[in-house]
Parts: C-alpha cells; structure tokens; sequence
C-alpha cells in the first residue's frame, strides 16, 4: 500500500515543474532520491559498526592525544616567546637558569605572570586539569620559547 507525503519546493522550481511535469514521474523520482538516501545512511552506520573495532579506537585517540599535548608545548612556547620579548634582562637570566617547573604558579619571580596570564592560570591553578602532563607540557614549551629568543639575541648584547 502507498502512502501519500506533501512536499514543499521553492516557487520558481514548482513553475519550472509545471511546464515539464509530463515528462516527469515525480513519484518514481522522489522514490528514488529517498530510496538511495537512506541506503547510503544505513550502510554508513553499518560501517561504523563493523569498521571501528576497539584498536582502531584506540590509535585514534593517541593521535589525538598527541596533538593536544603538542598543542600544549606550542602554546606555551608561543606565550614564552611573547614574553621573553617584554621581559626585564634579570627576568630572562633568572628563567634561563630556573628549573622548578612544578611549582611555577607559586614561584616569587614568576607567579604572578602564570596567575595572570590566561593560558597559563587556566592550566596551573584550575582544578579541572588534574592531569599535570599537560601542564608541565605547556611549562617545557615556555621555557624553549624562552630559551629560543635569547638564542637570537643573546650575541647581539
């Protein structure tokens, strides 16, 4: 048994389709669209079921993962380039030499810059990231940003 469904189309496609209607069987197209529409849909799906096995899962976490600890050290090195470009020589001299990555967020000299700066405040001092990985991540990449500018500079003073 057919069911009968309304659609809707624009106004100028309708005065199209009535000047060719008799060449069309508008049911039998709109059949067909529909038809190959959600076998595309149902065979996507299956493909999700039967494709994606726990391994292949897994890979693409890691991949995932590795990216955002990545983009953790490049952010950080971004943000100590920033600095190292405003910062005071003694500032630059005390980091090049600073190793206590662990406890920046309470260091005296550069507390304040990690309390105030929001990448960095948002990853140190937020209870939401437990993981200290990727705070010690986006630490190491400050540092080599840090490290790199006064690689440049360095020569030149």
């Amino acid at each position: 048994m057919a069911k009968k469904v309304t659609i809707s189309i624009p106004d100028l496609l309708h005065e199209k389709l009535e000047k060719w209607r008799e060449s069309f069987n508008l049911s039998k197209m709109f059949q067909d669209a529909v038809t190959e529409a959600i076998q595309r849909k149902e065979e996507f799906q299956k493909r999700i079921r039967e494709d994606l096995d726990l391994g292949q899962i897994i890979d693409r976490l890691r991949q995932e993962k590795m990216q955002s600890e990545g983009n953790y050290f490049e952010s950080g090195r971004t943000d100590g380039m920033l600095w190292a470009k405003t910062a005071h020589y003694d500032d630059l001299q005390y980091v090049l030499h600073w190793t206590d990555l662990e406890n920046a967020s309470k260091d005296e000299i550069l507390g304040h810059y990690f309390s105030t700066n929001p990448s960095a405040s948002r990853l140190l001092l937020s209870n939401t990231y437990r993981d200290t990985k990727y705070a010690l991540s986006y630490l190491q990449g400050w540092k080599q940003g840090i490290e790199q500018f006064w690689d440049e500079i360095r020569e030149k003073l």
